[in-house]
């Protein structure tokens, strides 16, 4: 860890902030689209702030080989190939030479799905420079998958961009950002070296590098505060977290837990927000260990836990996780 994070400094080189796209401008989806005033607004704020811009697998690598990253170093993905990212994003991080991350579902694609690229327009993509991730062959629920299903769809949709493409991803993004312990080796057996969910939190050196998390960016969670704290935030380092499976099948409400590692510099100032009852119970056993004690079980699908804790610089420093409920 960089010297000025464990003094409480706001520098930080071991980790970035990654966020996540789906529409843009599409008013009618304003859980998942972005509204194009606020999506200028985070290119001007990424291209005025200081912020290094950086290709995701760049950071991953450096992420995977503990190497020094510089300080607010950000990602951009977008998932699943709506035409409005082609339409709309495309165009305007071109002009402001921001790099980013396409994640493609190949059935969609395949079908020719209305308000879905083509095939020719996602070439168009990767001639200038766009990299081409994986979201599987139909966009499943993953969680709930049997590992031979989550195989059959990994080797279809990884035939069909290397047949369209020439490309065979390495990069992965899970369906609705839905994970389970038993999707990480049918993952990492089709090739693929990182994989992402939805969670919010900065991608650091100790996190699962299959199951990392992104900021998603929507109408609702797209205004330019929360932009900005997020791009600017640093890891919070966390290890022995409980539950290690984030598909929730016993036990709900799940025993959720943590030890902070040494750089967490506002232990006394550590909060944790559910997405289902808000400003969370937090226990602390002994000087690093938290545990989270919610007063209900999870609802069914997805649900969310963002801890935070600030640094002396102003910045946050952030984790969370993503757990999922089989409806």
């Amino acid at each position: 860890l960089a010297a000025g994070l464990m003094a409480g400094s706001a520098t930080a080189t071991d980790g970035a902030a990654v966020f996540l796209y789906h529409r843009f401008g599409e008013s009618r989806y304003p859980s998942t689209s972005i509204d194009l005033p606020q999506f200028e607004a985070h290119i001007r704020e990424l291209k005025s702030g200081g912020y290094a811009v950086l290709p995701l697998a760049e950071i991953l690598e450096a992420i995977q080989a503990k190497k020094p990253l510089p300080d607010k170093a950000v990602a951009l993905t977008v998932d699943d190939a709506h035409v409005s990212a082609y339409a709309e994003a495309w165009p305007r991080l071109k002009a402001a030479g921001l790099p980013f991350t396409l994640f493609i579902a190949t059935d969609p694609v395949d079908g020719k799905t209305p308000d879905y690229m083509s095939w020719d327009q996602i070439r168009e993509l990767v001639k200038g420079g766009v990299t081409i991730g994986s979201q599987t062959a139909s966009h499943p629920h993953m969680a709930q998958m049997s590992a031979d299903g989550v195989r059959a769809e990994l080797t279809k949709s990884n035939a069909r961009i290397q047949a369209e493409l020439g490309v065979t991803p390495t990069i992965f993004a899970y369906p609705y950002g839905e994970a389970s312990l038993a999707n990480y080796a049918p993952v990492r057996e089709a090739g693929f070296r990182f994989a992402l969910g939805q969670h919010s939190g900065v991608a650091g050196s100790v996190e699962d590098l299959l199951y990392l998390p992104r900021f998603a960016l929507n109408e609702s969670f797209g205004d330019i505060d929360r932009f900005k704290r997020a791009a600017t935030a640093v890891p919070l380092t966390v290890r022995d977290v409980t539950p290690l499976d984030p598909y929730i099948t016993t036990n709900n409400p799940p025993a959720i837990g943590f030890t902070v590692a040494d750089n967490v510099v506002s232990l006394d100032r550590l909060q944790c927000y559910s997405s289902n009852e808000g400003l969370a119970k937090i226990e602390r056993l002994g000087d690093k260990r938290f545990e989270i004690r919610l007063k209900r079980p999870l609802p069914k699908g997805r649900s969310r836990l963002n801890c935070t804790a600030p640094t002396s610089g102003g910045r946050w420093q952030w984790t969370g996780w993503q757990y999922y409920v089989r409806p």
